[in-house]
């Protein structure tokens, strides 16, 4: 009797199935856990993409365990990070320590669970960009004229206390041009900017990375209009081109004169003094020739 009771709750389950696929419902597909981000090392947030639903109400479940552990966490905040995440204050944060962490999918029809994800906090930095992003034209006596750019450390990322090591990428370009100039600073939050074209506008963006992680998202752009007046010639580097060629030109001169006299001296070389054995040149040019007459 008890096997008849069996058989036919299978039968019951089977055929709830069949009306269930016929009526285009499933269990819910395999969501993907996309990425896992920290502005700090403080807090961390993890996103995922959810598949289908099989045509029913589907609940999502992030849970987690810190590698060794055996007790499963759920997790501590869904509405932080929006849509599909979750949120990890400070208080479930530790740093150095691997997160296992998997979303699963459940409705009436069955649960899917995604593909363990990884996550060591220390590597997944990705910073916000930085902050008060300002640009001035300078002007200062007897140099050239720069346009002078300076910004903040991200907000939420504790530069001060020497946790991370901040680089910066700063591009820039005349409004309608196509290609970006790029300069990198690492640490500094200043940099001078020479050779502009005067009557242009320019665009700024900034971004940053640590020492171990990502590059933020691109700064909003900043504009600056360059006065038509504005000078763009580097005259340093002519005073050097000036001055090198002198140089070149004194050291030709110098080269010639020593050629043109050795040529001199191959040409019309000196004339030799006589080898007669007891001659006197000075009796030669100081004697009549009577005398020299007599002498023979």
């Amino acid at each position: 009797m008890f096997e008849n009771a069996a058989s036919r709750v299978v039968f019951i389950l089977l055929l709830f199935l069949n009306v269930s696929l016929l009526n285009g419902q499933s269990p819910p597909e395999k969501p993907k856990l996309v990425k896992c981000r920290s502005p700090g090392k403080e807090t961390f947030t993890c996103w995922w993409e959810p598949g289908t639903d099989g045509g029913l109400p589907t609940n999502y479940k992030l849970t987690y365990h810190q590698e060794g552990e055996t007790l499963i966490h759920e997790c501590p905040d869904y509405k932080t990070g929006g849509p599909n995440s979750c949120y990890f204050s400070k208080k479930h944060t530790s740093i150095w320590k691997m997160y296992v962490i998997t979303v699963n999918a459940i409705n009436q029809m069955g649960i899917s669970s995604s593909d363990p994800l990884y996550v060591d906090v220390t590597y997944i930095v990705e910073p916000e960009p930085p902050a008060n992003l300002t640009l001035e034209l300078k002007h200062p006596e007897d140099r050239k004229p720069y346009l002078w750019i300076k910004w903040s450390p991200p907000t939420m990322t504790d530069v001060k206390s020497g946790w991370f090591i901040i680089q910066y990428e700063i591009r820039l370009k005349p409004e309608k041009a196509t290609d970006w100039e790029t300069h990198f600073t690492p640490k500094q939050t200043q940099l001078k900017i020479f050779n502009l074209y005067p009557g242009q506008k320019y665009l700024v963006q900034i971004r940053s990375k640590p020492d171990h992680g990502y590059w933020s998202e691109w700064s909003p752009e900043s504009s600056i209009q360059i006065p038509n007046d504005f000078p763009v010639k580097d005259t340093s580097m002519w005073i050097f081109v000036a001055i090198l060629s002198a140089v070149i030109c004194l050291i030709m001169v110098w080269a010639v004169a020593l050629k043109g006299y050795s040529m001199v001296t191959c040409i019309l070389p000196p004339v030799p003094g006589p080898k007669i054995k007891g001659f006197d040149v000075h009796l030669l040019e100081i004697s009549q020739p009577s005398r020299l007459v007599s002498m023979f």
